[in-house]
């Protein structure tokens, strides 16, 4: 329940709805109610069970206030003493479509209400959960499949629509249509009702066996469901891959494989929950079949207190039990699938950053002298240390490079500057801060990153360039023309406005490293880090990037990793990086002159 009560606490505040809800519920309930109640008198009159003093004295009746009954006895009699049956019969029938207006236009705003609750809830809980999974740190996501977050932001939290909002509607509209049916069943004759009660513990208890096997299945397909996504997302992302290597029909069978478990499970689940309908509508039938023989026994041999109408109208009323019951125990059986749903979704809002700023944190306002990394240490979650005792200084205005073979921690050390995560021991320093005590936006703002494979998004040219930013047209212009994009850009069928396609797919590869360099230029950062901005390319592209990544780098500070060694040879400084710590630094012509240096010998093999 506590689960339960969570989730609704995105709706908004909960009075504001359950009141006026639980009021139009009310309304709706007992004037459903009286429709059935108002036919007692009519049956008396047709089956002759009241004379005509009777009828007199209750046309004469003083009612007493706000006794809706006595009103409605008072006049039913005098229309029958004007009218006749057939009078009594007209006031009966104008006075059910009445009531039937007046619980209906009811049900209508109670409804109108639970929508709103309901849309409010959802779109409240999936913003909620996406705006928490942004700000989580990167190595989240690498633990992470990606159609697992989407599943839990999407069908998850769907499903928490579907089967907690209604159930949440069911406990109270139905809940106060049952008590007012309970009602009006213990005012005409407690005794039966106390007998047709019996039912409630059966029922209860079979509905608490089926329940806790469902939730564990509702569990369980939400998983599968999860891994179907996954599975989507792998296999239409890396298409080129499973064509290029006829996986097809692994693809298919691993496809087939969880879709085969999903579809068991979702069966299991369903078996149960259906289950809980019919039986609960078997016991509540066998119950008016049991009353109708008992009741309808004693006034057939004259021995029961209770006379035909009124045995009549309880029959009637009792028979209307069954549906709100039912609808009852069908949403606390479908609740089940939306509670495991639910668990899911309070389990990712659950998450820690492990990245979170200091309660005080400064800001940084401009970078103004040198960037330090002293005795810096780091290793992931599970695995050996990456970097040991670093030192490395990057003055302002300096372009430095980090070369060495690949899984050296040269990324590591890009990740640890930006503050994708950060250093477990030693520190990294920014005009002599520490950037632990920096807020991470304003030490982002200083910062533009160009990566080996650009992040391009499905939309116009224009968008991504822009990427959020509220500029002119012409801004975007010459920082494509800075980044040697603008001409390629013209050429497109429909300029700045041309789609791009699912991560840039319509563009070559140096086509969609110079949009992001573009992007990194009109952001105008005054530090810039480039992580293999060059490796990916052909000749061409990489001499168009080349000199597109000059013009970006001009008056800034640049930190450049690079396994083309070529693309870094007038660098201020260079760090050769291996297994994780510093063995050379140097220029390039001093690193080059050293006999049975590391550079050198990786110099050599690329002239090679």
């Amino acid at each position: 329940m506590k689960i339960y009560f969570k989730i609704l606490k995105f709706a908004g505040s909960l009075r504001n709805f359950v009141i006026p809800f639980f009021f139009t519920s009310l309304i709706a309930g007992v004037f459903g109610v009286l429709n059935l109640v108002l036919l007692k008198p009519l049956l008396d009159v047709l089956f002759g069970q009241v004379s005509d003093s009777v009828i007199v004295e209750m046309a004469n009746k003083q009612p007493s206030t706000f006794q809706f009954l006595d009103f409605y006895q008072k006049y039913f009699a005098q229309s029958v003493l004007n009218g006749g049956k057939l009078g009594g019969l007209k006031f009966v029938c104008f006075t059910i479509l009445g009531v039937s207006f007046v619980a209906n236009v009811s049900r209508y705003f109670s409804l109108r209400l639970l929508e709103r609750f309901k849309t409010n809830m959802v779109a409240n809980l999936r913003q909620a959960v996406f705006e928490h999974t942004l700000h989580l740190h990167l190595g989240f996501y690498s633990n992470e499949k990606k159609g697992e977050l989407i599943s839990r932001i999407t069908t998850d939290v769907q499903e928490v629509e579907n089967s907690i909002a209604n159930s949440f509607s069911a406990a109270i509209k139905e809940l106060i249509l049952l008590s007012a049916y309970l009602v009006a069943l213990f005012y005409i004759s407690w005794k039966l009702t106390l007998f047709s009660l019996i039912v409630i513990p059966i029922t209860g208890a079979f509905l608490g066996i089926v329940l806790k096997r469902m939730r564990h299945n509702a569990g369980d397909s939400q998983q599968r469901l999860s891994n179907l996504i996954s599975l989507m997302d792998e296999a239409f992302g890396s298409m080129r891959v499973v064509k290029a290597f006829l996986a097809e029909g692994f693809i298919s069978k691993r496809f087939y494989e969880q879709n085969t478990g999903y579809r068991k499970s979702m069966f299991a689940y369903a078996s149960k929950r259906e289950m809980a309908n019919p039986f609960s509508e078997f016991i509540g039938i066998s119950m008016v079949a049991s009353l109708l023989y008992f009741g309808g026994s004693l006034i057939l041999e004259g021995t029961g207190s209770l006379s035909a109408s009124t045995f009549i109208s309880y029959i009637a009323i009792f028979s209307q039990v069954i549906r709100p019951a039912k609808e009852i125990s069908q949403a606390i059986s479908t609740a089940q699938r939306g509670l495991a749903s639910g668990q899911r979704v309070m389990d990712l809002l659950g998450q820690k950053a492990d990245i979170i700023d200091e309660k005080n944190a400064a800001e940084l306002d401009k970078f103004e002298a040198q960037i330090e990394f002293k005795n810096v240490g780091f290793s992931y979650a599970e695995g050996k240390e990456i970097l040991k005792n670093v030192n490395l200084t990057i003055k302002k205005g300096q372009t430095v490079a980090l070369v060495g073979a690949s899984g050296g921690g040269k990324s590591t050390i890009a990740d640890l500057l930006i503050r994708f995560y950060d250093v477990q021991k030693g520190t990294i320093l920014i005009d002599e801060k520490d950037i632990k005590t920096i807020s991470q936006k304003s030490l982002r703002e200083h910062m533009g990153m160009v990566t080996q494979e650009p992040m391009l998004y499905n939309d116009s040219i224009f968008n991504n360039i822009a990427f959020g930013r509220n500029v002119t047209k012409e801004e975007v212009e010459n920082a494509a023309k800075i980044a040697n994009a603008h001409d390629f850009i013209l050429a497109q069928t429909e300029g700045y406005e041309t789609n791009i396609g699912d991560r840039g797919s319509k563009l070559s590869g140096g086509q969609k490293q110079r949009l992001s360099i573009a992007r990194a230029i009109l952001q105008n950062p005054p530090i810039l880090i480039l992580d293999e901005a060059t490796s990916a390319l052909d000749t061409e592209s990489e001499k168009l990037v080349q000199d597109a990544l000059a013009n970006l780098m001009k008056n800034r500070t640049s930190l450049v990793i690079a396994h083309r060694l070529s693309t870094i040879q007038n660098a201020d400084q260079i760090f050769v990086i291996q297994n994780g710590e510093v063995v050379e630094e140097g220029t390039h012509q001093s690193l080059f002159e050293k006999e049975n240096g590391y550079y050198k010998k990786l110099v050599t093999m690329q002239e090679l």
